[in-house]
């Protein structure tokens, strides 16, 4: 068993050099939503859901991208709603939000 029982990553990379990069879609203020709804739903804490801020995940294209371990799935989003259904879904339910994953072969 590990320490979490999902451990999320939201990647919160700015580039300078005009590259795309997740920080050009407000991550800063998912990462906030998804902490929040996880604490209020009684979920964060040793056993339960860890949310963390991440440097580049190296998955530019698909911005903006989070990763939920262990089962390492990669989602992108586009706003609150799509937060509160991770939350709720593979979170709470351990079901992966299929529309919500990102792409096999999407990268940098």
């Amino acid at each position: 068993m590990s320490y979490y029982k999902h451990h999320v990553f939201f990647c919160l990379n700015e580039r300078t050099n005009g590259e795309a990069s997740c920080a050009q879609h407000g991550p800063q203020a998912a990462f906030d939503h998804c902490k929040a709804r996880v604490k209020a739903e009684g979920l964060a804490g040793p056993g339960g859901v860890r949310v963390n801020k991440a440097g580049c995940l190296d998955r530019c294209a698909g911005g903006p991208v989070a990763v939920v371990y262990p089962e390492g799935t990669w989602y992108t989003y586009v706003d609150r709603h799509d937060i509160d259904e991770i939350v709720d879904r593979h979170l709470k339910g351990g079901e992966v939000v299929e529309r919500l994953v990102l792409a096999p072969d999407v990268g940098r």
